[in-house]
């Protein structure tokens, strides 16, 4: 039985698909997109987050370290990133709480014990569970192995990714996932890899087979103010996706800044919000412009 890198089990979500739902968000993604509110799914492997205003400077963190140094008064919040071997061992004596280890290693069986706890929700309001992350393909061995018993105990399920990965493994998601939550940043390629490090080939060409595989598409497209979000950039996705059989809907999510407080604890770079909100008018004129090529489109979700 096959394990992953969980960094959240989220109850009661429900922006993640149909009904009330619970998420499993994986570790690993090999985008770097400026506004994503996700950062601590990026790393493939288990980081800690430090909050040192919940820090009371108890030393208690700086016993147990392996690597601690001499320097820095005791009752100093205490971190060497440089030094720090992810260990986990100032997390488990952290008794406030302001260090985190984010990322688990956990198998199949037990992910899908931690799910089964939801049902009722699930059932009574056509919910299930949806595998998130990072990127679901990241991990995709794993993946298949949990749509797969979620399936075989009667859980609806579904699968957020940004479609970055091998088709194969894509494909082969698409009988064991009701519904799938695609991100479509941008048809421009060079908009796309300047904005998220990657090209948007593979991932064009990856929703294409999934479309030609899958009926239940979810498209979803975050909306950076004065990036993607001007008419003809929308125009051109909206067409695109019109043409592409798979999609039943589109989503269109604006932009918000719950990422950078989370990157300040886990020690990454900062260089401030990359963009703010698209501006009302802004989005109802997307939401005309998806309208206009005849395709279903919500706000959100």
């Amino acid at each position: 039985m096959l394990s992953g890198l969980v960094f959240n089990i989220q109850r009661y979500s429900i922006h993640d698909g149909p009904g009330i739902r619970t998420t499993v968000f994986l570790k690993g993604c090999p985008l770097r997109c400026g506004w994503c509110h996700n950062v601590e799914g990026r790393d493939p492997g288990p980081e800690l987050m430090f909050r040192p205003e919940r820090c009371t400077g108890c030393g208690a963190c700086r016993q147990v370290c392996p690597r601690a140094g001499e320097n820095g008064a005791p009752e100093e919040p205490f971190l060497d990133r440089a030094r720090c071997v992810r260990c986990g061992a100032c997390a488990e004596v952290c008794v406030r709480e302001a260090r985190q280890m984010i990322g688990r290693w956990m198998t199949v069986q037990q992910t899908l014990g931690e799910l089964e706890k939801d049902r009722i929700f699930y059932d009574d309001s056509g919910g299930g569970v949806t595998v998130s992350g990072g990127e679901p393909l990241f991990q995709a061995a794993f993946v298949r192995q949990l749509l797969d018993a979620c399936r075989a105990a009667g859980i609806a399920t579904a699968v957020d990714t940004c479609g970055y990965g091998a088709a194969e493994d894509l494909v082969a998601f698409a009988p064991l996932t009701d519904v799938f939550l695609y991100d479509l940043k941008s048809l421009d390629d060079a908009w796309h890899i300047r904005h998220t490090g990657v090209s948007n080939q593979p991932i064009l060409r990856n929703l294409r087979a999934l479309s030609a595989a899958h009926r239940r598409i979810w498209l979803r497209i975050p909306l950076i103010a004065g990036g993607n979000d001007c008419p003809n950039h929308l125009a051109a996705m909206a067409e695109f996706a019109a043409s592409l059989a798979g999609v039943c809907q589109v989503n269109l999510l604006p932009h918000h800044s719950l990422g950078l407080g989370k990157r300040e604890s886990l020690g990454k770079k900062t260089h401030g919000d990359p963009a703010g909100p698209p501006s009302v008018c802004r989005l109802e004129q997307a939401i005309r412009i998806f309208q206009d090529h005849g395709v279903k489109v919500s706000l959100g979700g």
